[in-house]
């Protein structure tokens, strides 16, 4: 009995094992056999990839689908494009019809030296920006110099001629007025918060082929020296700017205009992706100036200056070639009420470090006329400080 008891266990416990044995090798086979068809049909899962909002602000921007991490700015463009105007400036030239009337000889016989030129119309291509639904238009002061006439093509199709309202050949700027209704307005955005790496796109006209836009980001800020502007303070760009694109607009990721497109660095005359812009914020209060005074205010003290190279340094002993030396003073001139003289070395503005020569006009240009300014300097190696009253800046 015993025997059969324990033959019954054993039989048992392999039918046991054998029925777990089954189960565990059809789970296996199910398994994956679902991993198989899941990669092949992902969709039967119902999971569409999750959309993130990219940015928010008046208008929804395009979204990101994590899988495929590619962005698309159309929003942005659409919001900012229909304010972006082309601008066809013709110029008057004026040249001579043969080098042959230099000769009196040959002019004698002839005809005078009237005769020897003729003139002929020379089209300028640019962009420019509405800002005001009363039809102001921001460009650039070289788009539309010396031009005779001044045409602006609207994205929506309708073209105008408008006239010169102001200029600032100092900064390179330029309000237009064109007499429409219903007129676009770009959304201002504000370039001192702009920083290295951010997202920027170029809309203009770049070789009159009609609207179009380019990407980038910031490269560089606070850029001078470039010797375009008397006051220079461009937002550096990799965004391809080409001929035909000054005037036009630098927008941020959210549509809203952070600079005016003013220039390329190129040998070639193309786009080697290092452009310039002037910031809205300067190109704002241009805006305003121009509007309410007709030109820009801007302070004077009647002194010439010059960086101080390290030849100069070594001869005034300085220990830096920081500041700027004067070089020559207007008689009379808010400088020269405040005795200042040549050879003095500005190292501050009130209170502010200068550096170069284009810091320190931009820190005296800011000031009103009438404001009074503390100046450090240095004269035969000892310190000192002045104070001047600012006047108007003449125009160039």
């Amino acid at each position: 009995m015993l025997i059969a008891n324990l033959y019954s266990n054993s039989s048992k416990n392999m039918q046991l094992r054998k029925n777990i044995a089954f189960i565990f090798q059809f789970t296996t086979i199910g398994l994956a056999l679902a991993f198989v068809i899941i990669y092949l049909y992902p969709n039967l899962l119902g999971n569409q990839p999750q959309e993130v909002l990219l940015q928010q602000g008046e208008g929804e921007i395009k979204r990101l689908e994590p899988s495929k991490g590619v962005v698309s700015y159309a929003a942005a463009v659409k919001k900012a494009a229909p304010a972006i105007v082309n601008i066809y400036a013709t110029k008057l030239v004026t040249q001579k019809r043969t080098p042959f009337f230099d000769d009196p000889l040959f002019r004698h016989f002839f005809g005078d030296e009237e005769s020897a030129t003729r003139q002929r119309k020379e089209p300028s291509l640019g962009s420019g920006v509405i800002l005001s639904s009363e039809g102001y238009i921001l460009t650039n002061n070289h788009v539309i110099s010396d031009a005779a006439e001044i045409a602006v093509a609207l994205n929506d199709g309708r073209t105008t001629s408008a006239k010169l309202f102001g200029a600032d050949p100092e900064s390179d700027l330029a309000v237009l007025k064109i007499e429409l209704k219903d007129l676009p307005v770009v959304t201002l955005g504000r370039s001192d918060n702009l920083e290295v790496g951010d997202v920027v796109l170029a809309i203009g006209n770049p070789f009159g082929v009609g609207q179009t836009v380019t990407s980038g980001i910031v490269s560089g800020l606070g850029r001078t020296e470039l010797g375009i502007n008397t006051f220079e303070n461009f937002i550096q760009t990799d965004a391809a700017i080409n001929p035909g694109n000054s005037g036009g607009a630098l927008i941020n990721a959210n549509g809203e205009l952070v600079g005016i497109n003013t220039a390329i660095f190129s040998q070639s005359g193309g786009s080697h992706g290092i452009g310039f812009a002037i910031p809205v914020n300067l190109a704002k209060d241009v805006l305003t100036q121009l509007i309410e005074h007709g030109r820009v205010i801007r302070g004077w003290l009647g002194i010439k200056i010059q960086d101080i190279s390290p030849q100069l340094a070594k001869a005034f002993e300085l220990d830096s070639t920081d500041g700027v030396v004067i070089s020559n003073i207007v008689v009379n001139g808010p400088a020269d009420k405040a005795e200042l003289d040549r050879g003095d070395i500005i190292t501050h503005v009130d209170g502010n470090k200068v550096r170069d020569f284009r810091e320190t006009l931009n820190q005296i240009s800011m000031h009103k006329p009438g404001d009074k300014i503390t100046l450090s300097i240095i004269r035969d190696g000892k310190k000192m400080e002045k104070t001047a009253m600012v006047s108007e800046r003449p125009s160039s």
